[in-house]
């Protein structure tokens, strides 16, 4: 098969783009409105972009509360999102009002983060807290924009439990972090791990 993806043309159900890059791990972002109003949603379109310092970023597909909050304050949370909490993180992404505390709806514990002032899910076991560094509209082929928004912030703190922690690393089998596939398929990170260690020159 081959198509452009200008016509996406590919003769199939589903559009296939988001099942070729995959899995796509999940930021699960918690924000606070100027407000005072809490936010919790989870975005596939996530990862890390630097390490020295740490960065990462977090795509919003339009103008969601998420993006509208991280702009007004500068400041969010990430929460791992691990096997025994994926029904909650589903709930947390319900389409509700701005204002409707997704903690409370899907039934977890928000806890403030020590050095930003955005909640995580305390029942997580990791969270990065994180300080806006800019938000970028990407350019298309033709000088026009996405219709997406990209969130990227400097992590200034992080939590681990110690309940993931074994031999003086994270144990993956342990976390177990859920990524998003293609269409509603999900995979649990934990389920298959394996090493491979880089080859030298």
């Amino acid at each position: 098969m081959f198509y452009t993806t200008d016509t996406n043309e590919h003769g199939m159900r589903h559009d296939p783009f988001k099942a070729i890059v995959a899995p796509r791990p999940i930021g699960w972002i918690g924000t606070k409105g100027s407000d005072g109003s809490r936010n919790l949603s989870p975005y596939s379109f996530f990862n890390i972009v630097s390490d020295h310092p740490k960065i990462v970023m977090f795509s919003s597909s339009g103008r969601k509360h998420s993006l509208k909050n991280a702009e007004e304050t500068g400041e969010f949370t990430a929460s791992l999102v691990s096997r025994p909490l994926v029904d909650k993180m589903n709930a947390s992404s319900a389409p509700v009002d701005y204002g409707v505390d997704e903690f409370a709806l899907s039934g977890l514990t928000h806890k403030m983060g020590s050095l930003v002032d955005a909640p995580f899910v305390e029942e997580a076991y990791a969270a990065l807290e994180c300080r806006v560094t800019q938000i970028l509209q990407p350019q298309t082929l033709d000088g026009g924009e996405a219709e997406s928004f990209m969130v990227f912030g400097q992590v200034v703190a992080i939590h681990i439990s110690e309940a993931i922690i074994s031999d003086g690393r994270i144990d993956m089998e342990r976390a177990r972090p859920v990524a998003r596939m293609g269409y509603m398929d999900y995979c649990d990170g934990g389920a298959d791990v394996f090493q491979l260690r880089r080859p030298g020159a």
